[in-house]
């Protein structure tokens, strides 16, 4: 057993170096599957991770959500239930033995098929559960990625094979330690899908204000009901997740666009530039500014390099 996985993970290694530019993360030519390649550990990145289940073949890495820190490498995999607003950094890579991870994004409507086709139980009406968790990776689920990766060197097999073998990722996810917080992300009427259409409304008005009673109609719930589901899933509130994706979108716009930092506060949704600066300093270490100054002078050095 064990042999067998350290062959699948020196065989997924290779995949990835052949397929991956050095330093970055990029898409594949199969639909949702990413690579990583890092020759160096990383500062924090800010990101919103989508649905999906990640595995690491080389290196270490670490997942900040909230104030709750997740910490995986080559024995476990990452998943994702539901869009989450966080912090990651690669903590192990170095040039000789370069970070090694894959990401393979999926639907609730794609595990909500699973359920059905292969007619796996759910509780419609267990309680809600975090959005999150780290599980040790089993032989069975490291060769279903294995094969979905290794067609990328057969890439006219891709059409046909690919989305099947994508059923098969999420069958032995579903059948994992943790498969139950999977299951509820798909059942219309729990708790934790209720949860998901408030992600969902907020991920797409981030920028605008609203008010909890909104939200909390929204989800069919009582509002201390949706504070205590919506914390439980995220581990955050809901202000304090709109507060992520806007600081997060707006230093991405600094970093892209010439505009200064009162212009993009207003962008995202401040109405004050001063509770803006602040709140960006408390996020990211550094004033606007500074910290946009910082990450272009660490992209040039890197480039450089």
């Amino acid at each position: 057993m064990f042999e067998q996985l350290y062959r699948q993970r020196v065989e997924l290694a290779k995949i990835i170096e052949r397929h991956s530019g050095r330093n970055g993360t990029q898409l594949t030519s199969i639909p949702s599957l990413y690579f990583s390649h890092y020759c160096y550990a990383t500062g924090p990145n800010y990101g919103v991770y989508k649905p999906s289940l990640c595995i690491i073949v080389q290196g270490m890495k670490e997942v900040l959500l909230s104030q709750e820190l997740y910490r995986y490498g080559p024995a476990d995999y990452l998943v994702a239930s539901v869009n989450l607003p966080i912090t990651g950094q690669v903590t192990e890579a170095s040039a000789e033995a370069p970070y090694l991870a894959l990401k393979l994004e999926f639907t609730p409507s794609e595990i909500l098929d699973v359920l059905r086709e292969f007619q796996m139980e759910a509780d419609k009406k267990g309680n809600a559960k975090r959005g999150m968790y780290v599980s040790k990776l089993d032989q069975p689920l490291l060769d279903a990625v294995t094969r979905l990766a290794r067609l990328l060197d057969s890439p006219n097999d891709i059409k046909v094979l690919a989305p099947l073998i994508r059923k098969e990722i999420i069958y032995r996810a579903l059948h994992g330690e943790h498969g139950s917080m999977l299951k509820q992300i798909a059942i219309a009427g729990s708790s934790t899908h209720q949860i998901s259409d408030v992600i969902k409304h907020i991920m797409k008005n981030y920028e605008k204000s609203f008010k909890i009673e909104e939200l909390a109609e929204l989800a069919n719930m009582s509002v201390s009901s949706l504070h205590r589901h919506f914390k439980v899933v995220t581990a955050m509130s809901p202000i304090q997740y709109q507060k992520q994706l806007r600081l997060q979108e707006a230093r991405s716009l600094l970093l892209t666009e010439s505009s200064d930092a009162a212009d993009v506060a207003f962008r995202v949704g401040y109405e004050s530039p001063s509770q803006f600066s602040r709140e960006y300093s408390r996020m990211f270490g550094l004033p606007p500014k500074e910290d946009i100054k910082l990450l272009r002078e660490q992209y040039e050095q890197r480039v450089k390099a």
